[in-house]
């Protein structure tokens, strides 16, 4: 099982930074292409919908285009909410691999899901947390370790 980290899917709609628009769309078809279950974890879609919120007080996207994106996440994948054992699995990943309180509860939640790689420029490159290895599309070789 799939998921994509908050990162791939603001790339693929923030006209600023074209090079990792496209290879945040692109990495949107693959999933979407490879027929494998993906999944939209709740605090993924929360972090995407405030960041277009973001964009709407700005006067970046209208409220009519912040829904209008929002939704077509909510409708392309299962969205995964989470119970409680995360809070738990969360501080062990948290403690074992330093990782940061938000990415720790990510990870927990992707695991608690069934998920076994998560689409993240945040986290280690082929990096395995317990199950859920973590693919960086935007490095240079996104099926290659880095060096």
């Amino acid at each position: 099982m799939i998921a994509l980290d908050t990162n791939v899917l603001v790339y693929s709609v923030d006209d600023g930074n074209p090079v990792k628009q496209a290879k945040a769309r692109a990495t949107i078809r693959s999933v979407l292409a490879s027929g494998e279950l993906t999944v939209l974890p709740w605090q993924v879609a929360v972090e995407f919908l405030a960041k277009l919120r973001k964009w709407e007080a700005a006067g970046k996207l209208s409220a009519d285009e912040v829904a209008r994106r929002f939704n077509e996440f909510l409708a392309a994948w299962v969205l995964a909410i989470p119970t409680v054992k995360i809070f738990h699995l969360a501080m062990q990943l948290h403690s074992r691999y330093s990782l940061s309180h938000w990415d720790s509860l990510l990870i927990a939640a992707c695991q608690e899901a069934g998920v076994t790689c998560l689409y993240s420029e945040d986290m280690q490159h082929c990096a395995d947390y317990d199950g859920v290895k973590i693919i960086n599309p935007f490095a240079a070789n996104p099926n290659e370790p880095e060096a």
